[in-house]
């Protein structure tokens, strides 16, 4: 097989699978960045936290639950009047499950394959090329990997934002929790918004996603192509190689670069919401939920992330090179 076609079979194999693997660590991810941020006053006697058609215990702690086996029950916690939130990780998983089941955990994956599969391919096509053919004549090779993997992501992220938009919107926590977001619903919501604002809407989101996957982009390659090098001069090279460096180099872009992806992941879901500008910048959002939330919520969705991407970045590039070498081997 020609080399080119070796590395476009690599590249769809490995976007292929890493969207099949890693769908419910982005489910789980989305939904904690998502969740409806809580009210910090007391309200009227006459509100409750709960739907008009069941019935609202107040001053009762989850405790009580047993005792009231067809009534959910309001919590007040430091002043928040509370119905269970979601406090992390796994309890994130659990509500998921308990919700939505076991294909709740995948929701979003058939949009994710659409997105992953063309965009991942001619996102990793696009990288060797600028790393291997067009960038070294022009740029010290230091910076070349980080200077490859800005103009790789900035291009194919503006190409695929609109499906990026949609599979958010897809796997964020719905407006109302008896009426979980569907594709046809999400599909629906884009039509009105694009009648509505024109087509310009889809790329709304499009900045603060460019402010997580470049810089992330950058450090990744970086990182990957001096962690790869290191190892090389120790003797050591191969797709386990490849599988480590990239593993390392994903999970230090995700630290680095969570804030960003908070950011975004608000910025696209409000976008639903409303269609007003002003209300959705990414500096006003990202001021907001510092001021509201804290610093630290900035963090949230820390582990998902991260469990997903290290995994994730390692097969994709361990894909990439060793099936790649190995289809193009007579």
């Amino acid at each position: 097989m020609q080399e080119f076609h070796a590395k476009v079979v690599a590249a769809a194999s490995g976007s292929a699978m890493t969207a099949l693997m890693m769908t419910p660590f982005d489910v789980v991810k989305t939904r904690l960045q998502t969740q409806p941020v809580q009210v910090r006053t007391r309200p009227s006697p006459a509100v409750c936290c709960q739907p008009s058609n069941v019935q609202c215990i107040r001053g009762m702690s989850t405790i009580a639950r047993p005792l009231a086996a067809e009534q959910l029950v309001c919590v007040w916690e430091h002043g928040l009047l509370k119905a269970e939130p979601v406090k992390g990780f796994s309890d994130a998983v659990r509500h998921v499950w308990r919700a939505e089941g076991l294909r709740g955990l995948w929701k979003g994956v058939g949009t994710t394959l659409v997105i992953g599969v063309p965009s991942a391919t001619s996102y990793m096509l696009t990288y060797d090329h600028l790393l291997n053919v067009v960038l070294p004549p022009l740029l010290p090779a230091a910076v070349v990997p980080l200077s490859a993997g800005i103009l790789a992501r900035s291009s194919i992220t503006s190409i695929m934002s609109p499906l990026e938009l949609i599979r958010t919107n897809l796997q964020s926590t719905p407006a109302h929790p008896l009426n979980p977001n569907t594709l046809r619903s999400v599909l629906s919501s884009v039509r009105g918004l694009v009648r509505d604002n024109g087509v310009r809407f889809l790329w709304r989101g499009l900045g603060a996603t460019l402010w997580r996957d470049v810089p992330f982009s950058g450090l990744y390659w970086a990182g990957y192509e001096t962690t790869k090098k290191a190892f090389a001069r120790n003797g050591h090279s191969g797709a386990y190689v490849a599988f480590f460096s990239g593993a390392f180099s994903g999970m230090s872009a995700a630290l680095v670069t969570n804030p960003f992806d908070v950011l975004k992941t608000r910025r696209q879901a409000l976008i639903m919401s409303s269609s007003s500008s002003a209300q959705n910048s990414s500096i006003p959002i990202l001021l907001r939920i510092i001021q509201t939330e804290g610093g630290a919520s900035l963090f949230t969705g820390l582990l998902p992330r991260v469990a997903k991407i290290a995994p994730a970045c390692g097969i994709m590039i361990a894909c990439f090179e060793g099936i790649g070498k190995f289809l193009v081997k007579k």
